[in-house]
């Protein structure tokens, strides 16, 4: 599968991403046979460019991400896509399937688009995201775009996740408010105000300039550009993959493209590491232990610092 994958078949990307989310007892196999391949190991480009993508529910990311697809690919660079979605409380699957937004690309072997289901998890993304965009990686795409969820404030976990990552925001959102929080100011390379054609889109890109200019900035860092897009028309789209490529030539000849990647990786091992020991932890709680410790802690016989200590111990 792996090899096929390489060659670009779809299927086999696809059926590599499922066993990825479905934590398939084969996937250590998986990832070893990948390894060799991605982060640009054998490739002069030095890997796919990860684009995250993020913004409050109703912006325009899958619309954003349709009209950057096909700028990409006009500059004839292959697309790899993971839309985030919410999941189904029932099947646990991804509810709102953004490649039906997508469909014009569908049937374009250059790009390769998949809905992922966030499956509860938070920050915006799926727990299964690091190591889906390992396989488009090393299936050779160019340029990977992952929309997220649009879970709001909190969705900061792509930035920890993409090369370069982009924040969407909108006239009439109170995206105005949004952009004084922390968090939308510390984790945008490029900001873009979506559905420009509106009343308040230049108040929006007025108050985003203001307050990213209150923001401390060492010397040499990357400085935001603020773009203004309609999406629906494919306006500005050009604009956007023109920053995008603009950051990521600054990212390598500073050496952040590199620690953001090492970051990545470290994220990675560290939540295939804590799931490791969850499952230890579920070995030895089989008898009640856990909550045996948990009694002597109400009884004031140990702290919760020692009972963990037991824990790990044992």
């Amino acid at each position: 599968m792996v090899a096929r994958a390489r060659e670009g078949e779809a299927r086999a990307i696809g059926r590599l991403i499922s066993q990825v989310e479905d934590d398939a007892p084969q996937l250590r196999e998986v990832m070893a046979a990948l390894a060799p391949h991605a982060g640009g190991a054998d490739r002069a480009d030095r890997g796919a460019h990860v684009v995250g993508l993020t913004g409050s529910p109703g912006v325009g990311k899958s619309t954003s991400t349709n009209a950057l697809v096909a700028e990409l690919r006009r500059r004839d660079l292959r697309v790899g896509v993971l839309a985030i979605d919410p999941s189904s409380p029932y099947s646990g699957g991804a509810l709102l399937g953004d490649r039906i937004r997508m469909s014009e690309h569908a049937t374009d072997p250059g790009v390769f688009i998949r809905s992922m289901a966030a499956r509860g998890h938070l920050g915006g993304v799926s727990r299964a995201t690091p190591q889906a965009l390992r396989v488009l990686d090393a299936a050779g795409f160019d340029v990977v775009l992952v929309e997220t969820v649009g879970v709001g404030q909190s969705e900061v976990e792509i930035a920890r996740l993409a090369d370069t990552t982009i924040v969407l925001l909108a006239p009439g959102m109170g995206d105005g408010i949004q952009a004084a929080k922390a968090g939308i100011l510390e984790i945008g390379d490029v900001y873009v105000v979506n559905k420009a054609d509106r009343d308040g889109a230049d108040q929006v890109r007025r108050d985003l300039r203001s307050m990213l200019a209150l923001a401390e900035r060492r010397e040499g860092a990357w400085k935001p550009p603020i773009l203004k897009t309609v999406a629906s028309e494919g306006t500005g789209a050009a604009e956007v993959v023109d920053a995008v490529d603009a950051h990521r030539a600054w990212a390598e000849e500073s050496g952040e493209l590199g620690r953001r990647r090492v970051r990545r990786a470290r994220d990675e091992i560290e939540a295939i590491a804590m799931a490791a020991l969850r499952e230890r932890w579920g070995a030895v709680d089989e008898g009640g232990r856990i909550d045996e410790l948990a009694s002597s802690v109400i009884a004031g016989d140990a702290d919760p610092y020692a009972a963990a200590d037991r824990l790990l111990g044992e």
